[in-house]
């Protein structure tokens, strides 16, 4: 994953330096009549300064693309930021597994802090934030798939408010009753 994640990191720059590279070569002998080989300017021949000044309207022109993507047109963040909003795992639901970290975090946080009362608020407002996102069908559903296929069934879970695992058992039982 590593190399991969190099070879995508290293791509911007090589892509930058291909696409200028590339045009520029392309667009050179279209106008190449209009730099005269035996004169210089610096005592740099025109041939390479009309190298460097298509090289270098490549690359303006790339990077100002890239900005008006980006900035003016802002056709990503629009996407992107319906897909955050609608999707309750990146707002306000806790999958089952990010529920018990949190619970544990939670618990361990209340231990170290015993006297704070901010800390305690906060752990006061995260028990809520997990009661109630234990309270969901993702979580009974994967309560039932670890009772079902573990050794032993889910503990009490002591960490988790208001008897999480009884509940959740008590709520598929309702509904496998519901459904018969």
């Amino acid at each position: 994953m590593k190399q991969y994640w190099r070879l995508q990191q290293s791509q911007a720059i090589a892509s930058l330096f291909l696409w200028t590279s590339t045009i520029t070569l392309l667009v050179w002998p279209y106008v190449s009549w209009r730099f005269d080989a035996n004169s210089a300017i610096l005592g740099i021949s025109m041939t390479y300064w009309g190298l460097i000044g298509i090289a270098a309207l490549v690359i303006t022109s790339i990077f100002s693309i890239g900005y008006g993507y980006d900035q003016v047109l802002s056709l990503w963040k629009d996407h992107r930021t319906v897909d955050t909003e609608r999707n309750p795992f990146a707002t306000y639901q806790l999958m089952p597994q990010t529920a018990i970290m949190m619970g544990h975090l939670n618990e361990l946080l209340r231990r170290q802090a015993p006297d704070d009362e901010e800390v305690l608020a906060s752990c006061q407002w995260v028990d809520e934030w997990l009661a109630w996102c234990c309270k969901q069908e993702i979580w009974d559903r994967s309560q039932n798939f670890w009772d079902e296929n573990f050794s032993s069934p889910v503990p009490p879970l002591s960490f988790l408010p208001e008897n999480i695992v009884a509940a959740s058992r008590d709520r598929m039982a309702q509904r496998k009753d519901d459904e018969n």
